[in-house]
């Protein structure tokens, strides 16, 4: 049996020789245990390549790290652990798991597929760097006439220097003889990527939640963050800055604006086959009420099923030492929902 050295140089050769009309349509992937599969990479993300082939209605996901040699001529938006972001080809080199960037500027970059946590290729329209996804739960119970539902939806885009996400949630339960609850959230996210896995971030909020008698809760974060591990496996971030603050409540309480500081942290776990996680915590210590503190937690897992669909479990935790209403200082909801994200 061929060495895996072998069939890289084969595949190379194989490539160089096919038309240029054939080859600005194929990539070929070698694998550790030495197979080849020629289609069209279309993207990795959270340690996964997606390639589309020929001879399969489905798209093949494969491991980033099986993955031992990568010949295209297809573009792709490149994102490296250090940070670094490029438009550009790649081609593997003789040593193991080298690729060779060739940007779109022409400059030449040195480096491994291990080094590489981001691909986006194919066509360069919107669709190409958004995603989406929508999920929905729902819960019935005969005591007490329960009825309770959840839904979800996130949408995103990415580009070379900047993504946007957004998402919206909300939260409805009724039962005999209890006021119903409801709780509704949408934010937005911008990120700004600098050089050295610097981010500048501004992301609006707005809340309302019947549970703490939050009639509506609008919060403006702006600052500035770094990844500090970041891989096909996992990313990691930090980041601190100012909030803005305007609440006003259902109940008698007076509405308040107020000026937070802010820190908190990210974290993305996606190298666990076909489960993920992502988890945020969030403090804002008042910089103008007097010994006033907050905290948002966040905790999501998510399984993957076929056809792009999914199963998620999530909750959020909510504090605040000064609410208006005596003795709800916390707030915590768990949902289970079934979704369809796009990829």
């Amino acid at each position: 049996m061929a060495s895996n050295k072998t069939v890289q140089w084969l595949v190379a050769l194989f490539c160089c020789l096919l038309p240029v009309s054939v080859l600005a349509q194929r990539d070929s992937l070698v694998l550790k245990n030495g197979d080849v599969i020629v289609g069209q990479l279309k993207m990795l993300d959270d340690g996964v390549a997606t390639i589309e082939t020929d001879y399969s209605k489905n798209d093949f996901q494969i491991e980033w790290s099986g993955i031992t040699a990568i010949y295209s001529q297809t573009h792709f938006l490149i994102v490296l652990k250090d940070g670094r972001r490029m438009n550009g080809e790649l081609h593997s080199i003789a040593a193991p798991k080298a690729v060779m960037i060739i940007t779109l500027q022409k400059d030449t970059v040195h480096t491994t597929l291990s080094e590489i946590v981001f691909l986006k290729g194919g066509k360069f329209n919107f669709l190409s760097h958004a995603s989406a996804s929508i999920d929905l739960g729902l819960s019935l119970t005969k005591a007490n006439n329960l009825r309770q539902y959840n839904s979800r939806t996130t949408l995103g885009y990415r580009a070379n220097k900047w993504e946007v996400l957004a998402f919206y949630s909300d939260l409805r339960s009724k039962q005999d003889s209890i006021a119903p609850t409801k709780r509704t959230e949408f934010a937005m996210t911008f990120r700004y990527f600098l050089p050295k896995d610097w981010f500048l971030n501004f992301t609006p909020d707005l809340l309302s939640n019947t549970e703490q008698a939050i009639q509506l809760r609008t919060t403006a974060r702006t600052g500035a963050g770094k990844f500090f591990a970041r891989s096909d496996k996992l990313y990691c971030a930090l980041g601190a800055g100012l909030s803005f603050n305007n609440e006003t409540f259902s109940n008698e309480t007076p509405s308040r604006k107020s000026l937070e500081a802010y820190t908190g942290m990210e974290l993305n776990l996606f190298g666990l086959n076909d489960f993920s996680m992502v988890s945020s915590v969030y403090v804002y210590p008042s910089l103008t009420e007097a010994r006033r503190w907050r905290t948002d937690f966040s905790l999501d897992t998510k399984y993957d099923l076929p056809l792009n669909f999914y199963i998620r479990i999530g909750g959020t935790i909510n504090y605040d030492n000064q609410p208006a209403v005596t003795g709800r200082e916390l707030d915590y909801i768990v949902t289970l929902s079934v979704g369809w994200e796009l990829k």
